[in-house]
């Protein structure tokens, strides 16, 4: 009769062999589920964009019609351009104010200086609403007219905030050194800002812009409250046809703004990941 305990080593190889590699646990179900319950909505919405039915009530067939007819709806298209313009103005200006703002109260000390950051990042925290009648309170007390230039102005309020908070967690990161010896060599303060300190910034800077235009670009409430007559935009306009129900074309334009969202949050996160790069080198 052979003894296989002979050779101890061949048991564990064998061992090995009979073993699964990869073990399914209760936390990997958890995250699977909880993934599939917030994207399924998503997944059901794009299958309904291709549905040649009007109402969606019934799968009728396959289309693009609905994608094409959205290209060539005027009202569309001019609440989709009145979006993009507040966006882009209220992200353009609040990034520079921000990057100031964030820089001032990571490198400078003056009266009131907590008080200040504390109510900087306020708009964070408040709700939409809370901001949206304040901001309509306010232009109303200064009896300035709204338009299109109003919603503008108060999306640089939260958008600011946005942006501020990614430069400052930026700065957190940095050798605060590293401008001091561009001082100690000979250059102004303006000169160690913008080659020495922006520079380094710029990934910090990028992820607020592109996380603030989005919000812009989504934002109903402020928008609805500060807009004048006549000016609408794309989450206003959305709103105005779902309450008769929702159409396939409306469908079609969430799948757009989410695959646009989606590119956007990609990019933000290559950009981060190639400034971690180049900082490591």
């Amino acid at each position: 009769m052979e003894n296989t305990a002979d050779n101890p080593q061949e048991e564990i190889q064998a061992d090995m062999y009979l073993k699964p590699k990869f073990k399914i646990s209760w936390q990997v179900i958890f995250a699977v589920l909880m993934f599939f319950y917030m994207y399924l909505p998503i997944l059901v919405l794009t299958f309904y964009s291709f549905n040649k039915s009007r109402f969606s009530a019934g799968w009728e067939g396959f289309t693009l019609d609905w994608y094409v007819k959205l290209f060539s709806d005027t009202r569309i298209l001019v609440a989709l351009r009145n979006s993009l313009t507040v966006a882009v103005c209220a992200v353009a200006i609040s990034a520079v104010l921000g990057t100031l703002m964030a820089v001032g109260l990571a490198r400078y000390r003056f009266p009131g200086k907590s008080l200040y950051q504390g109510v900087s990042y306020l708009p964070i925290i408040i709700p939409d609403i809370a901001t949206a009648v304040a901001t309509l309170v306010f232009l109303a007390a200064l009896a300035i007219p709204l338009s299109l230039w109003t919603i503008v102005a108060a999306h640089i309020v939260f958008c600011l905030a946005y942006i501020a908070l990614a430069v400052s967690t930026r700065l957190a990161d940095l050798n605060p050194y590293l401008e001091e010896a561009a001082l100690d060599l000979g250059a102004t303060p303006v000169e160690a800002f913008i080659q020495v300190l922006l520079p380094q910034l710029i990934p910090g800077i990028v992820s607020g812009c592109l996380l603030s235009f989005v919000l812009s670009m989504d934002d109903f409430l402020i928008a609805s409250f500060t807009a004048g007559s006549g000016t609408t935009t794309l989450p206003m306009e959305i709103f105005s046809r779902i309450r008769t129900g929702v159409k396939p074309d409306i469908n079609a334009l969430s799948v757009l703004l989410i695959v646009g969202s989606g590119g956007l949050a990609f990019l933000a996160e290559y950009l981060r990941g190639r400034g971690e790069h180049n900082r490591a080198l």
